[in-house]
C-alpha cells in the first residue's frame, strides 16, 4: 500500500508543506547568518602579532574597533559655520500659521490625509565645501536645507500662484511646470496657479494671453521638449509685472531662469516687500549650460550630455567614411563654460579634440591643436572635434552685439576652425574632408531624461515647500547632494561658474585625447571655479 492510501491525501500534503517550511527556514537562517558575518570586517592578524599581543601589540578586538570607528586626524577641524539665512516675510507680514503635518490633497484608504515622513526645521543646514584638507579654510558656508516647514505663512486655500520660464529652452522646464502645479495643489491645496507666457514679456505684453495651469492640462506636458509657456529673453519692467501680481492676486511667483533672470526675481521680491506685497517670489535655476554656481549642476544639464552623444557619433561615422582624412567637427553649446562639450567628450570617447572657452586655442606651434590634429588624421586615417560655441574669443575678437536677455553674441567658431584645418592640411600638400555638424538647438529642446527629470522634481516640491513657509528671494538646488534653499544675491554673485582650467575633468580630457595642454584662457583665481567634476 501507498503512503497516501495508509495516511490519507491531506496527512501527505502536510508533511511535505511542514517539511518544505522547515527546509526554508533553515535557508533563510543560513542567509541571515552568512549576512551578519559578512558585514563583520575581517580583521587579519599575523601569528607573529599573535603571539606578542600579550606583549602591547592591539588585540583582534582593538584593531576591529579603530576600522570600525576610524582615526582622530590631528589639527583637522571646521572653524566658523557661516549659514546664510534666507528672507522671510514672516514678521513683515500677518502669518495664516496653518499647521502643515500632512499632505492636503494625498488620502489613504480611510480617508485620512497622508502625513510626512520628515518635517524640516530651521536649524538643519547643509555645508557647501565637504572636501578637508590640511590647508582648508576654517570658515565653510552652509545652506538651509530644504523641505516642508511645520507651519506656513499663507494659507494654502487663498493661495494664487504664477510660473515664468524666461530665457533659451532647456529639457526638463516642463517637467518643472508640472511638478510645481501638482505641489500646488496635491500638497497643499492652493486655489489657482496662473502659468505666465513668452517670459517677462508676458507680464507686460496684452498679446500674451495667460492660461490657467491645473493637474489636469499638466499631466502630460513632461513627455515633450521645451516649455508649455514658451519663453523669450528681455521684457523684465517691474512696475508692469507688479501691477500683473496684483490685478490676478498673485501671491507666489515661481521663476524658472539663469542667473540673469534670477537678479530680475531679486529685484521683485525687494519692490514686493517695499511696497507692502505679501508675495513670495521664488527661483528655480535653469541653464543649460549647466555655469550656475554653488549647485551640484543645473536640471537638463545631463539630458544634453546624452542628446550631444547622437551628434558625435554622427561625426565620428562622417570622419572615417570620407576619404582622404576625414574630419568630424561637433558644435556644441557653452557660453562662459565648457560643461556641455567636456563631459559629451568624456562620455563619447571617440573625441580626438576639445575645444572649451577656459582654455586657450593655439592653432601652431608645440601646442598647437592642427598640427596635433593632422598627426592624429595620419594615424588613424579620421579624427573628431568638439568645441564650445564660447571658445576661441582671444582669435576671433568678442562680439559688441549683445541680444534681448543682454548676452554678448559669439563669433562663428565652429566654422572657423573647420577653415583653419582645410588651410592647415593644404599648406602642408595634403586635404582633409571635413564635415561639420552644429545640433546646438537640437540638444536643448529634447524631453529631459529619467534622472532630470527626478531632479525637477524636487527642485519644484522644495520650492513650493519655501514659498509656503513664507520664504522669499531665494533660489533651490542641489549641494553636495541635498536639496537645499541659497539666497538670490549670493547665487548670481559668483555665476556664472567656469570649468577648472587646471582641475580634473580638464586632467581626465587630456588622458583621453591625449591631446596638447595650453595655458588657461583664464586665472581660475578671478572666477568662480567647480573644484568637482560635475557628474
Amino acid at each position: 500500500m501507498t503512503v497516501t492510501a495508509i495516511l490519507g491525501t491531506a496527512a501527505v500534503i502536510a508533511l511535505i508543506r511542514n517539511y518544505l517550511d522547515s527546509s526554508d527556514k533553515k535557508k533563510r537562517e543560513s542567509r541571515r547568518a552568512s549576512m551578519r558575518r559578512a558585514s563583520i570586517p575581517r580583521v587579519h592578524i599575523p601569528m607573529k602579532a599573535q603571539k606578542h599581543a600579550a606583549h602591547g601589540a592591539p588585540s583582534a578586538s582593538a584593531q576591529k574597533g579603530m576600522l570600525m570607528k576610524g582615526r582622530v586626524i590631528e589639527g583637522a577641524k571646521i572653524g566658523e559655520i557661516q549659514l546664510f539665512d534666507i528672507e522671510t516675510l514672516r514678521g513683515k507680514f500677518p502669518s495664516a500659521d496653518v499647521p502643515n503635518g500632512s499632505r492636503k490633497k494625498a488620502q489613504n484608504h480611510s480617508g485620512e490625509n497622508i502625513k510626512y515622513n520628515k518635517i524640516i526645521g530651521n536649524d538643519a543646514y547643509i555645508l557647501k565645501d565637504i572636501v578637508r584638507k590640511p590647508n582648508s579654510e576654517d570658515t565653510v558656508e552652509a545652506f538651509l536645507r530644504a523641505g516642508p516647514r511645520s507651519i506656513t505663512h499663507f494659507d494654502p486655500s487663498k493661495v494664487v500662484g504664477a510660473v515664468v520660464t524666461c530665457g533659451g529652452l532647456c529639457p526638463g522646464l516642463n517637467n518643472v511646470i508640472r511638478e510645481v502645479v501638482h505641489s500646488l495643489i496635491y500638497l497643499y491645496g492652493a486655489k489657482r496657479i496662473i502659468g505666465i507666457r513668452g517670459g517677462y514679456n508676458g507680464f507686460c505684453d496684452p498679446t500674451y494671453k495667460p492660461m490657467d495651469l491645473t493637474p489636469e492640462n499638466t499631466a502630460e506636458c513632461h513627455h515633450a521638449g521645451g516649455t508649455i509657456l514658451a519663453s523669450s529673453r528681455g521684457g523684465f519692467d517691474s512696475e508692469k509685472i507688479i501691477a500683473f501680481l496684483v490685478k490676478h492676486g498673485i501671491n507666489q511667483l515661481y521663476v524658472i531662469g539663469g542667473d540673469g533672470t534670477h537678479r530680475g526675481a531679486y529685484l521683485l521680491s525687494q519692490e514686493c516687500i517695499a511696497r507692502g506685497l505679501n508675495i513670495s517670489v521664488v527661483g528655480i535655476p535653469k541653464t543649460i549650460d549647466n555655469d550656475v554656481d554653488l549647485i551640484d549642476r543645473s536640471f537638463g544639464f545631463q539630458t544634453s550630455v546624452e542628446a550631444a552623444q547622437d551628434a558625435i557619433r554622427s561625426a565620428h561615422i562622417e570622419a572615417q567614411c570620407n576619404m582622404p582624412n576625414g574630419v568630424g567637427i561637433v558644435k556644441l553649446m557653452g557660453r562662459s563654460s565648457g560643461f556641455i562639450a567636456a563631459h559629451a567628450t568624456l562620455g563619447s570617447g571617440d573625441v580626438d579634440l576639445c575645444l572649451l572657452p577656459e582654455i586657450l586655442i593655439e592653432l601652431d606651434g608645440p601646442n598647437g591643436c592642427l598640427p596635433f590634429l593632422m598627426k592624429r588624421v595620419q594615424e588613424k586615417g579620421y579624427a573628431v572635434v568638439v568645441v564650445a560655441e564660447g571658445a576661441g574669443e582671444e582669435l576671433l575678437g568678442e562680439s559688441a552685439e549683445v541680444d534681448a536677455g543682454g548676452n554678448r553674441k559669439l563669433p562663428a567658431i565652429g566654422e572657423f576652425i573647420k577653415k583653419k584645418i582645410e588651410n592647415y592640411f593644404h599648406d602642408h600638400n595634403s586635404v582633409a574632408t571635413v564635415k561639420y555638424i552644429d545640433p546646438s538647438y537640437m540638444i536643448r529642446s529634447v524631453p529631459a531624461n529619467a534622472t532630470d527629470a527626478l531632479y525637477c522634481m524636487l527642485l519644484a516640491q522644495n520650492a513650493v515647500h519655501g514659498a509656503m513657509a513664507g520664504f522669499t528671494a531665494f533660489t533651490v538646488g542641489l549641494v553636495n547632494n541635498r536639496m537645499v534653499y541659497i539666497p538670490i544675491p549670493r547665487v548670481v554673485a559668483t555665476s556664472p561658474r567656469m570649468m577648472d582650467p587646471e582641475g580634473r575633468t580638464w586632467e581626465r580630457i587630456m588622458s583621453m585625447t591625449r591631446q596638447p595642454n595650453p595655458q588657461a584662457r583664464l586665472d581660475p583665481k578671478d572666477f568662480s571655479v567647480q573644484e568637482a567634476t560635475v557628474i
